[in-house]
């Protein structure tokens, strides 16, 4: 049915629903881009460290050869295994720990440190044959599929593109000595994982521009699905609660704003308060433009008098003012008489001001 076409985007709540499930916006092409980046930084960062570290491990092993005795062996050992554990921590260590600093800084960052544990949750849609034939031959199936045989594509062609280039040249080596040729070595791997690395970096852009439109895709809406969502909100009592919440500070707003066009502000000493207006030409009785009790009440009667507007303390008719008018209504004929009298004194005062 039409009604049930998703052409709708998916409204906030949607979204935060499809957060707490775990599903949002994330590449994973970005992610492994920016581990490949940060260990290629490590490897020229660390590769002297990395060469002192093993030259030192060498020597101790040298050092140990043709030296054991059959009471010196056990303690040989555990020094070679101390040396061992300190050269992996010192050299590989760091390494390690860039990487995945990088490969989670580079998740949270999609996903807005998103925690949660609903994506392992085990679920019978995981193991259904039938959904796992639809997944199979999904739309997503074979963007993986085309990404995985371009980036195999990608990288062979740099690595024979290398080849073809600097296999004529390894022959030079045999003249160099070891440390001059591995040098050289280094820097042209380094510059083969560096184009490798700048050529992921395209995939991962066009695959982040993928995965962001099909997140939204997946997540539009239905017509009759932003109704039922509506309808559900409308049923929530904090929903409820909030929205008239709302509602009262918005029409408070509005009364406020008609404070300045009143005449008169009537009140008891602190706690009840009705501004008046009365238009001979457009009014056929005062009209109440804002009331209030307490904190509110306040807040009209200091709006009053930053405007200029004239208060008078009467209790008796504060109260029956307040308990007795709407908002933008006019006032009973039986407060007639007493509000005619404030209005002669405001008027007489006037004069004289």
């Amino acid at each position: 049915m039409a009604g049930d076409s998703k052409t709708e985007k998916a409204t906030p709540k949607r979204r935060r629903d499809e957060r707490k499930k775990g599903n949002v916006l994330m590449s994973k092409d970005a992610v492994a881009v920016s581990t490949l980046i940060g260990s290629l930084f490590m490897v020229q960062m660390m590769s002297g460290l990395f060469l002192e570290q093993i030259r030192a491990f060498w020597n101790v092993i040298f050092t140990y050869m043709g030296t054991e005795t059959l009471t010196t062996i056990p303690l040989v050992f555990q020094d070679l295994f101390k040396t061992a554990i300190l050269t992996f921590v010192t050299t590989v260590g760091p390494f390690l720990a860039v990487t995945a600093v990088l490969a989670i800084g580079v998740t949270f960052f999609q996903t807005k440190l998103l925690v949660t544990t609903e994506p392992i949750k085990p679920k019978f849609s995981k193991i259904n044959p039938l959904q796992g034939m639809k997944r199979l031959f999904s739309l997503n199936s074979v963007i993986e599929a085309l990404k995985s045989i371009l980036k195999i594509t990608i990288l062979l062609a740099l690595i024979y593109n290398y080849f073809r280039n600097v296999a004529l040249s390894f022959a030079r080596f045999l003249h160099m000595d070891l440390a001059q040729s591995c040098s050289i070595l280094f820097r042209d791997i380094v510059t083969l994982v560096t184009q490798i690395a700048v050529a992921f970096v395209v995939i991962a852009f066009f695959d982040y521009l993928y995965q962001w439109w099909d997140y939204e895709r997946k997540l539009k809406m239905s017509k009759q699905e932003i109704k039922e969502e509506y309808k559900q909100m409308e049923g929530d009592p904090q929903i409820k609660s909030k929205i008239k919440q709302i509602q009262r500070q918005r029409a408070q707003q509005r009364m406020m704003q008609q404070v300045p066009q009143a005449d008169v502000v009537i009140r008891n000493p602190t706690h009840y308060a009705v501004a008046l207006r009365y238009d001979q030409f457009k009014d056929n009785a005062p009209v109440v433009l804002a009331k209030g009790i307490d904190e509110l009440a306040l807040r009209i009667v200091k709006v009053a008098e930053e405007h200029g507007i004239s208060t008078v303390e009467n209790v008796p008719l504060a109260h029956a003012l307040y308990d007795s008018t709407d908002l933008n209504r006019e006032i009973p004929p039986d407060l007639y008489g007493p509000v005619a009298e404030v209005l002669v004194y405001v008027l007489k005062l006037d004069q004289k001001a």
